[in-house]
């Protein structure tokens, strides 16, 4: 047996680091890698579970063709599949121009291998693209506006403070690395609070559980504020040297009713001034915000009030503090976290039309027009359950005259495909990765040879090419392969400019990102326009049209706003991540069956008794956009006004969150504003 090392690609806080053991080419083992130093105790379950994922019986191993007027799928060969692709490729260029194709990619995996696609589409001539993103723009753009870049501390120095703060965040499931050096802290003598209208499993080991209203996040926040500037609780000496809007900002929360902040956010006034005195008193303090209160129709201001709170008391730049949102270090090979990775340009580039918005998916697609789109080609991704509004997602699915998906199982998204194309695992192709919580670079390792007719994308796309005849020189550069050794040749070019970085080194384990600052800030550099940490932002309101200074907005759909569904809907439908899945990802495998079998609704007793619903009851869970029936559990954990669904139950497990999902996008940075979801719920 033969071990490797190589990582996990998924798109997961840890990334962690994996010894694997191969023989006979299966996957036998896989155990942790110490070597790196944010997640040595890995893997987690999902981990353990690709050994089954990598070997399933239900994987794809063969192009699939869709019967004729049937939702069934027939095996045929590369041959025949590439034929029907390259035949549609030519006569929708030909007859409506190149833009006719929309090239989805997802985020399902990380690696430097992923740019073929976009190099492939652009060989072709031209493509239409999405913009946005459905994880964290909204927080991405307001920690840039604010501090200039998108880092934090190194995951270890969390051990080093004195008040830990989750915002919003279950690190006890989905940063399970995190949750290990947040013990670590405990047991040295940290405070652990947690904010998040869920009791969740990381709030079970604090001393301190306040439950807000969701979105409502930002009121919160400025509430704290009002204490720590009332009573003089600030860093003013920081304040002096390096904030940029602090008398404005003053203004704004010295205005802000505590009153006002405990209405709005169902956090009473004297559990906003033990916040206020906790961050004022437990220095340093560690920020931890959540990716789920960013996906608001108000979050990118709302991640601005948050993040104000550790400005203004000087724990920005130092060991054990900060804001801990994205720690982009190891995103040496792009420019994440940067404007343009996000933002549509003001007009096409003249190959890519940026012109669909990943969280108006479904209807930008039906409102495409000069010309409209012919084709979807997706990859890495499942946009029929993940992207908002899934109702509209299908039908523009269903609109289109062709649809490619390249796939390791049929997922929602695959089943809506003319043509499905077996996509390689994680272990089938060499990759260099980096994370977004840890700084290393690392090898995602072939360790074995695909099985059945597997082929990796970027052979799929060379083969594509040759048939349309593409610029040999152009693919050399742009379309690596066939071998192994001329992948590698594309991978240790993208490594040059890095010394002490090469496949060799990345072989042996983990390397820290070059340049990587174990404390994030320390030489308090701010690569904001003033460089200072900008409390008042003009590229605020120049970009997104917003005030300049962290202000709070209701919701577009919230129980106390304004919108149609306020009306009808009095409750506030959740949708977080779980420690099972990966979003829409690993469910469908045994192991994890065993632990998360079927989708479930959990309530506060009190909505259930108003209901007349008892433990287990089968329940709709409606609004005007679609429906769900699943089982109630009844917990106190949750908020009373609140019920929750995990998110990326699939459509073939009794139906996805996002059949009641509206697509909206954020107030900054075209995140994806469907958390922001109302619904009522019935007994059965």
């Amino acid at each position: 047996m033969q071990m490797y090392t190589t990582a996990c690609p998924r798109n997961c806080y840890s990334t962690c680091s994996l010894k694997v053991y191969v023989e006979d080419n299966r996957i036998r083992r896989i155990e942790a890698n110490p070597d790196n130093k944010a997640a040595p105790k890995g893997p987690c379950l999902r981990g353990l579970s690709y050994v089954e994922r990598t070997h399933s019986k239900d994987r794809i191993l063969y192009p699939m063709m869709r019967k004729k007027d049937s939702l069934e799928f027939e095996r045929i060969s590369w041959d025949r599949a590439l034929d029907m692709i390259e035949e549609k490729l030519r006569y929708f260029k030909e007859r409506f121009g190149p833009r006719c194709v929309l090239f989805y990619s997802g985020s399902g995996t990380k690696g430097l291998l992923n740019e073929v696609g976009s190099n492939f589409w652009r060989l072709y001539g031209g493509y239409t693209a999405t913009y946005g993103d459905l994880c964290w723009p909204a927080g991405l753009e307001a920690t840039r506006l604010t501090l200039g870049e998108n880092k934090h501390n190194a995951p270890w120095d969390i051990e080093n403070a004195r008040t830990i703060i989750l915002w919003g965040k279950n690190p006890a499931e989905t940063n399970v690395q995190q949750m290990r050096s947040i013990d670590r802290a405990v047991e040295k003598g940290a405070k652990l609070l947690v904010i998040d209208p869920r009791r969740t499993l990381s709030a079970d080991r604090a001393e301190l559980l306040i439950q807000p209203r969701p979105g409502a996040d930002g009121a919160l926040a400025l509430g704290i504020g009002h204490f720590l500037v009332k009573h003089n609780q600030t860093d003013n000496e920081f304040i002096e040297k390096y904030v940029l809007g602090f008398p404005e900002y003053k203004r704004l929360v010295l205005d802000f009713d505590p009153g006002k902040a405990a209405e709005i956010s169902d956090v009473p006034v004297p559990y906003i001034q033990r916040l206020a005195d906790e961050i004022a008193n437990g220095k340093p303090v560690c920020l931890c915000p959540g990716f789920g209160m960013q996906r608001y129709t108000n979050s990118g201001q709302a991640m601005r009030a948050m993040l104000a709170l550790m400005v203004i008391t000087g724990n920005i730049g130092i060991s054990g503090g900060g804001w801990w949102y994205a720690n982009l270090q190891s995103s040496i090979f792009s420019k994440v976290g940067d404007p343009i990775d996000f933002y549509p340009p003001e007009k096409p580039d003249g190959v890519a039309r940026i012109s669909i918005s990943v969280a108006l998916l479904g209807q930008d697609m039906l409102n495409q027009k000069d010309p409209p789109l012919k084709m979807i080609w997706v990859e890495r991704g499942n946009p029929v359950t993940q992207n908002p509004d899934t109702n509209t997602v299908l039908k523009a699915f269903r609109s289109l005259d062709f649809r490619v998906v390249v796939e390791q199982f049929f997922t929602d998204t695959a089943r809506e495909a003319d043509i499905v194309l077996p996509a390689k695992s994680m272990f089938e192709q060499s990759d260099v990765i980096g994370a977004y919580w840890h700084p290393y670079i690392q090898l995602k390792q072939k360790v074995i040879e695909p099985p059945g007719e597997v082929k990796p994308e970027s052979e799929i796309y060379r083969l594509l090419a040759l048939r349309l005849g593409f610029p040999g020189e152009a693919m050399a550069e742009k379309l690596p392969g066939p071998s192994d050794r001329e992948i590698d040749a594309f991978l240790e070019k993208k490594l040059e400019p890095f010394p002490g970085l090469s496949l060799q080194r990345l072989r042996e384990g983990p390397i820290l990102a070059p340049g990587m600052e174990e404390i994030a800030f320390s030489n308090f550099i701010f690569r904001t326009p003033s460089g200072k940490i900008e409390l008042f932002s003009e590229e605020a309101r120049e970009r997104w049209g917003l005030d300049p200074l962290p202000v709070y907005t209701e919701p577009v759909e919230s129980v106390r706003g304004a919108s149609p569904e306020a009306k009808k809907y009095p409750l506030y439908f959740m949708t977080p991540n779980t420690k099972n899945r990966t979003h829409s990802q690993f469910n469908n495998l045994k192991l994890i069956r065993q632990f998360s079998p079927k989708p479930f609704v959990v309530m506060n007793p009190e909505d259930a008794i108003q209901r007349g619903i008892v433990n287990n009851d089968r329940v709709r869970i409606f609004n005007d956009r679609g429906q769900l029936e699943v089982e109630a559990q009844i917990d106190f954990s949750m908020k009373k006004g609140c019920v929750c669904v995990t998110n990326g139950w699939w459509i073939t497990d009794g139906g996805t969150v996002n059949f009641l999902s509206l697509g909206r996008e954020t107030d900054m940075g075209h995140g994806s504003a469907f958390h922001e979801t109302l619904v009522e719920l019935i007994k059965l």
